[in-house]
């Protein structure tokens, strides 16, 4: 087996929603090539099993990322310990409010825009201070395919992810002065917790439940699996290296497909309009003949 290679030797790296899932790939992807990893989360049993992992150094701290003082708290130290922040990858978040619009209460509306859209602008805001003109400094914001229309998630979500991407590509304007890099991944179905989670069901049936979205929804798209932690972990890692210097205030989706197109387009046993009409004609031609 090949040695690693150390993309991030000697940067620090902040990770939000740290203890599980895309938080957990990536902070032992980041350790693993070199960074020290600094891992928060509200989990702290999770969190603090992070500091046993022989991947790197890795750094845990509380964070609710709900609340701006524990996030420039959690920025503060990172910088403090090492003397700057190189990288800043926005990850924590959940479901949110699960109504439509016509059912949501504005508690529910604010505490999901709370932890989804406006963490991740505090985020930026107090990481930025530690990241100004470091060589490579790169911010990697969580979105979703549910910005991009409905049926990918509940109204709540879809919204405040739309408005990750606004974000991104508003900040990688201004903190192109700083020589800070800005970009957003938008994951599709990822197994992970996230649609479970918030389920009031015991959680051996949340195992299951998590079975069973990982079969469907690599029945749903062209790529025959399921996303996988590791999947949105690595395009993280691109995003924030060097090989991505060329790329700021843009997304890259990675969702096995799921935002192609209708099932016509990729799945041949699913006949399209335009193949449903040749055959109408064609019956048409044969009945007239």
């Amino acid at each position: 087996m090949g040695e690693v290679e150390m993309r991030f030797s000697g940067k620090t790296v902040v990770i939000t929603g740290a203890a599980s899932g895309i938080g957990l790939e990536s902070v032992r992807l980041f350790a693993r090539e070199g960074a020290a990893v600094y891992a928060s989360d509200i989990d702290d049993e999770g969190g603090k099993a992070l500091e046993n992992l022989e991947d790197g150094d890795i750094r845990y701290q509380h964070c609710d990322v709900c609340e701006p003082v524990q996030i420039k708290a959690l920025m503060d130290r990172a910088a403090q310990e090492t003397s700057g922040i190189d990288v800043l990858f926005n990850n924590a978040g959940a479901g949110g409010a699960r109504g439509q619009i016509h059912e949501l209460e504005p508690e529910d509306w604010d505490r999901t825009m709370d932890l989804l859209l406006r963490s991740v602008a505090m985020g930026i805001r107090y990481a930025v201070p530690h990241m100004k003109d470091r060589p490579g400094a790169a911010i990697v914001n969580v979105s979703s395919v549910a910005a991009v229309g409905p049926g990918y998630s509940p109204t709540a979500y879809a919204v405040a992810k739309a408005g990750v991407l606004h974000l991104t590509k508003v900040t990688a304007a201004d903190l192109a002065q700083f020589g800070i890099r800005v970009n957003a991944i938008q994951p599709g179905f990822i197994n992970t917790n996230i649609f479970t989670s918030s389920l009031e069901i015991p959680d051996e049936q949340k195992d299951m439940a998590k079975s069973v979205i990982a079969q469907m929804s690599s029945n749903a798209q062209p790529v025959k699996r399921g996303g996988q932690p590791a999947d949105i972990a690595e395009a993280c890692a691109y995003l924030a290296s060097e090989a991505a210097g060329f790329v700021t205030g843009t997304s890259l989706i990675v969702d096995g497909g799921i935002t192609i197109g209708p099932r016509q387009s990729w799945d041949p046993e699913e006949a399209s309009m335009f193949e449903a009409l040749e055959q109408m004609e064609e019956a048409a031609k044969q009945a007239s003949g």
